[in-house]
């Protein structure tokens, strides 16, 4: 069973509407007590690093989700502001993040970029990893950011994207993934994703 934190500023109905197309048992997570019957977490968001913050604070689940991922080993995913959100620190509102993994997160400069960054683009893979299973490298897949990570280890970062700056787009780090593009917007390669987490979860890929 993978549950989908829905904290209301989020779109996890869309993760889990796209995890029921392919028919992967799933459930919204929206208090402590739905946790304890998953297997794999997923945080999707949409919006800022602190709103999201605040919403987890507010659900009061930050420290059982700290628990399962981080002192047990469940499968976790993030999505968007759910990859934000992991590292220490968002320049988005001065926001001090769950800091599960060391780096920050940047504003792209708009000197260079158009902000925000939305559409379609190529995700370049540094190696290879079950999350990935199927999937190619320079894949396409759908941003709407105006941040974006900078991780303290770059052995963490499995996808690369260049947006006036080449930036971290993926990260893998032992059983937590975070993708910086919306899984659930990018079509038959972002459900390909999905099912390889749902494996991962499984225990059918490692």
């Amino acid at each position: 069973m993978i549950g989908v934190i829905d904290y209301k500023a989020g779109n996890a109905p869309s993760v889990l509407n796209a995890l029921n197309k392919l028919n992967i048992d799933s459930k919204l997570i929206t208090s402590e007590q739905d946790m304890k019957s998953v297997s794999g977490i997923i945080l999707p968001g949409v919006g800022s690093a602190k709103a999201t913050m605040e919403s987890l604070r507010s659900m009061k689940i930050l420290e059982k989700l700290e628990e399962m991922v981080v002192g047990e080993g469940k499968p976790f995913l993030g999505i968007c502001i759910g990859l934000q959100v992991l590292f220490e620190f968002s320049e988005e509102g001065d926001t001090n993040c769950l800091g599960w993994l060391r780096g920050c997160v940047k504003r792209f400069p708009e000197s260079r970029v158009r902000v925000p960054h939305i559409g379609w683009n190529g995700v370049k893979f540094n190696y290879e990893h079950p999350i990935i299973s199927k999937i190619n490298s320079n894949e396409f897949f759908y941003f709407v950011n105006s941040y974006y990570v900078v991780p303290n280890n770059n052995d963490i970062i499995l996808g690369r994207t260049k947006y006036g700056l080449e930036f971290c787009t993926m990260v893998a780090h032992k059983n937590i993934f975070a993708t910086q593009f919306h899984v659930e917007k990018s079509g038959l390669i972002g459900l390909q994703l999905l099912k390889n987490f749902a494996a991962v979860v499984g225990g059918d890929l490692c």
